[in-house]
């Protein structure tokens, strides 16, 4: 039974991963309001398959944080801080990706009339996702270097798991502490692609998990 509700959150884990692929393949580069207002539809498609993912990853995480949880203390504190950073996903897909380009379409009349004041709401909306962004990625990878911790003290196959973890967790800090722009759309993607290849590992390593 126990066996099966891993696979279960193996799944789920896997699924939530691969949709976030499909985010980043239909997210596109952005730029100025008008743009901003032509790429609308696909801006809101690619931001509401993200907020979709996010249910799917927070139930693969809970039994990826059951599975580990020999060290229960540490096991739990990694979901709770996976749940923070998820909330503040969701929360800039919303901002960035619905709100921002609903916003837009239905001002589109005005813009030019009020060009200044609405480049000054677009450019406090890109601050606050920004500020999001980062909450995600730091507090993913935090949560991802104790899960990777766990793994590395099993001391088996999956322990290879952890180690690539740890990578992970590393580049973060160097990215961070040379201020490389992680949050940019190329960085975040980036970001996005090697904790999803992560993630995708974790749910095999659910899937193949014993009792």
């Amino acid at each position: 039974m126990e066996q099966q509700f891993y696979k279960s959150t193996g799944i789920s884990l896997s699924v939530g991963s691969l949709l976030a692929i499909v985010t980043m393949i239909l997210h596109p580069s952005g730029g100025n309001i008008m743009e901003i207002v032509k790429q609308a539809e696909i801006l809101k498609v690619s931001h509401s398959i993200a907020i979709i993912c996010l249910p799917f990853m927070l139930f693969g995480f809970y039994g990826l944080s059951k599975s580990l949880s020999e060290n229960r203390k540490l096991s739990t504190l990694a979901l709770v801080i996976v749940a923070f950073g998820l909330f503040a996903a969701m929360l800039a897909a919303l901002f960035n990706g619905i709100i921002l380009p609903n916003f837009l379409s239905k001002n589109l009349d005005i813009l030019e009339e009020s060009k200044k004041t609405i480049s000054v709401i677009v450019s406090y909306g890109f601050s606050i996702n920004k500020a999001l962004d980062y909450v995600f990625i730091v507090s993913l990878i935090a949560a991802i270097g104790l899960y990777s911790w766990l793994m590395i003290r099993l001391r088996n196959r999956f322990s290879l798991i952890g180690y690539f973890g740890m990578i992970i967790l590393l580049l973060t800090l160097i990215s961070l502490v040379l201020n490389f722009a992680i949050t940019s759309l190329f960085g975040f993607r980036f970001f996005v692609l090697s904790i999803t290849v992560w993630i995708l590992l974790s749910g095999f390593f659910l899937i193949k998990a014993k009792n």
